[in-house]
C-alpha cells in the first residue's frame, strides 16, 4: 500500500529517507498504536502475579502505575537505539521495540505472591540477562543452527499456552476475585465486557482496512472501556481519582526496587535471551524483505541484537521489563511500504513522552480487568498461533515427532502440574533446589533444553519401527531422512 505522495518507490525502500513531517508524524504514531496494548500488558501481568495488580486492594497498587510508565518509556528508548543507533548498537532500520511476552513465564515464578519485595531479584535478572543478550550480538549468526523452527516454534507455542489461562482469569473478573471466592467472578457482567472487546476486535480485524484493522485490539479495548462505563463496571469517579492522583511529569527512579542477585532469575533470563535473539533475527529479516526486498546484513542483525540487550539492561536499572522487537510492526511496514527508520523514531519519541507523563499510565490502570481480559485472550491466542506457524516450517519426520513429543510432554506436563498445585501442597519439583525449581516451574526452559539437545545429538534417520513402537501407529509417513527443521 504505497503512496507516491509520501515518496517515490525508491525512497520508500530507503531506511534513511524522511517523509514530510505532516505525513511522518501520523505514520510514527500508527506504529505506537499497533503495539501499545501488547507493550503495557506484561507489566500488568507481573504486578498481578506479585499481588499488587488490578483488584488486589494492595497498598502497593500505585506501583503498577510506575511499571506501566517504564514500559512505555524504555520501549521508546530501546526503539531509538534501533533507529538512531549508537556505534554498533542498533540496526538503523525501522524496528519497534516493546516489552516481551517471552519472559513472562520466567518472571511469574520469581515474583508470585511476594509483592514489591519480589521485584529486586527479578530486575537483577533483567539487568544481567540484558547484558548477556547484548553479548549474543557477537555470535547470533553462529548459534542459529541450534534453534531451528522445531525448537523456536515449540518454545513460542508453550509461551502462549502458559499465558492463555491468564486471559480467561482476567475476563472472568481477575485473580484476586477468584482467590477471594467472590461471587462476581465469572458473572455475566464480567464476561459481557470481555465479549464486547472480542467482538469489536474480531469485527475490525476481518472487516475493516488500514489502521482500524492494524489497531483492532486497541480499539476493541476502547469499546470495552466505554461499555464498562455504561454498565457501571467502571465509574467516572474512579477515572478522575486515578487521573488526579498521577503526576503530570515524572522522571524514572534508578534501582527503585533494589538489586538482588538470584541465580534462577539470571539463568532464566539468559536462556530466554537466546529465543528472543532468534526472534529479532526473524523480525530484521522480515523488515528488509518486506520493506526493501533484500536480505538483512550481518551488521544489521548484530546491531539489532545489541540494541535488544542494551535496551533491556537499561530498562532493568529503572524498573522496566525486558525488551524485544515487535513482530506486529514488521507487518505494518509491509502493509504501508514505508521503510523509513525516521518514521519509527517519531513513534519512539511519542512513547518516551508518554512514559514521562504518569497521567497516561493513570488512565491505563483504570481499564477494568475484564476489559483487558478480552484483549489478551486475542493476543495470547495469537502467540500460540505464531508458534504453530513456525512449526509449519518443520519437516515432520519421525525423528522430529519424537523430539517434539518428548519436549512438549515434559515441558507442558511440568507447567500443568507445578503451576496448578495449591499453595502448600506437594508438587513434582518440591525436592529440587530453589534455583532449579523456579527454572523448571514454567516448563518452557526444560522443554527448550530438551528439544535443543535432542535435535543436536539424535541421528538424522530413525528406523520406522523405533517410532511406531511409541506412537501407537500414529507416526507420520512422509519426509523421511530430512534434517530436524529448516534453520
Amino acid at each position: 500500500m504505497t503512496d507516491d505522495r509520501i515518496g517515490t518507490p525508491e525512497q520508500l525502500r530507503d531506511p534513511d529517507y524522511t517523509p514530510a513531517l505532516h505525513r511522518a508524524i501520523p505514520l510514527g504514531i500508527q506504529h505506537v498504536l499497533a503495539m501499545f496494548v501488547s507493550n503495557v500488558t506484561p507489566a500488568i501481568i507481573v504486578a498481578g502475579a506479585a499481588g499488587f495488580g488490578f483488584g488486589s486492594n494492595s497498598p502497593d497498587f500505585p506501583e503498577l502505575l510506575y511499571l506501566i510508565q517504564m514500559s512505555m518509556l524504555f520501549a521508546g528508548v530501546a526503539t531509538l537505539l534501533q533507529t538512531v543507533t549508537l556505534g554498533p548498537v542498533g540496526a538503523a532500520l525501522p524496528i519497534v521495540q516493546g516489552t516481551s511476552f517471552a519472559f513472562i513465564p520466567i518472571m511469574i515464578p520469581l515474583v508470585a505472591g511476594k509483592g514489591v519485595d519480589g521485584l529486586a531479584a527479578m530486575f537483577g535478572g533483567v539487568m544481567l540477562g540484558g547484558i548477556f543478550h547484548a553479548f549474543l550480538g557477537t555470535i547470533v549468526g553462529r548459534i542459529r543452527f541450534a534453534l531451528p523452527p522445531l525448537v523456536t516454534g515449540l518454545v513460542v507455542t508453550m509461551i502462549g499456552l502458559a499465558l492463555v489461562k491468564v486471559g480467561i482469569e482476567y475476563a472472568a473478573g481477575g485473580v484476586p476475585a477468584k482467590v477471594g471466592g467472590s461471587e462476581s467472578y465469572g458473572s455475566w457482567a464480567s464476561w459481557s465486557a470481555a465479549l464486547v472487546v472480542l467482538t469489536v476486535t474480531l469485527g475490525l480485524k476481518f472487516f475493516a482496512r488500514g489502521m482500524l484493522s492494524i489497531s483492532a485490539v486497541l480499539v476493541g479495548i476502547a469499546a470495552g472501556y466505554v461499555y464498562a462505563l455504561a454498565t457501571g463496571l467502571l465509574t467516572v469517579g474512579a477515572i478522575a481519582s486515578s487521573w488526579n492522583g498521577a503526576a503530570a511529569f515524572a522522571l524514572p527512579d534508578p534501582f527503585r526496587y533494589g538489586f538482588e542477585f538470584s541465580a534462577a532469575a539470571v539463568i532464566g533470563f539468559c536462556l530466554m535471551a537466546f529465543v528472543s535473539a532468534v526472534e529479532t533475527v526473524g523480525d530484521v529479516s522480515g523488515i528488509t524483505k518486506g520493506g526493501a526486498g533484500r536480505e538483512a546484513t550481518d551488521r544489521e542483525i548484530a546491531g539489532a541484537t545489541y540494541a535488544d540487550g542494551i535496551g533491556t539492561a537499561i530498562a532493568g536499572i529503572f524498573g522496566g521489563l525486558p525488551n524485544t522487537s515487535f513482530s506486529q510492526n514488521v507487518g505494518l511496514i509491509a502493509m504501508t511500504g514505508v521503510m523509513s527508520r525516521h518514521v519509527v523514531t517519531i513513534g519512539a519519541i511519542f512513547l518516551i513522552l508518554c512514559g514521562l507523563m504518569p497521567k497516561v499510565g493513570g488512565v491505563i490502570r483504570t481499564v477494568p480487568i475484564e476489559v483487558l481480559g478480552g484483549g489478551v485472550i486475542v493476543m495470547f491466542g495469537m502467540v500460540v498461533a505464531s508458534g504453530v506457524s513456525m512449526l509449519s516450517d518443520v519437516d515432520w519426520t519421525r525423528r522430529n515427532m519424537v523430539i517434539f513429543a518428548v519436549a512438549l510432554s515434559f515441558g507442558l506436563g511440568l507447567q500443568l502440574e507445578v503451576l496448578n498445585v495449591p499453595a502448600g501442597a506437594p508438587n513434582a519439583l518440591q525436592h529440587l533446589p530453589d534455583t532449579l525449581r523456579i527454572l523448571g516451574a514454567s516448563g518452557i526452559l526444560p522443554a527448550a533444553l530438551i528439544a535443543i539437545v535432542l535435535n543436536l545429538v539424535l541421528p538424522q534417520d530413525l528406523a520406522e519401527e523405533s517410532t511406531e513402537e511409541v506412537s501407537g501407529g500414529m507416526a507420520g509417513h512422509h519426509g523421511e531422512g530430512v534434517q530436524g527443521g529448516r534453520a
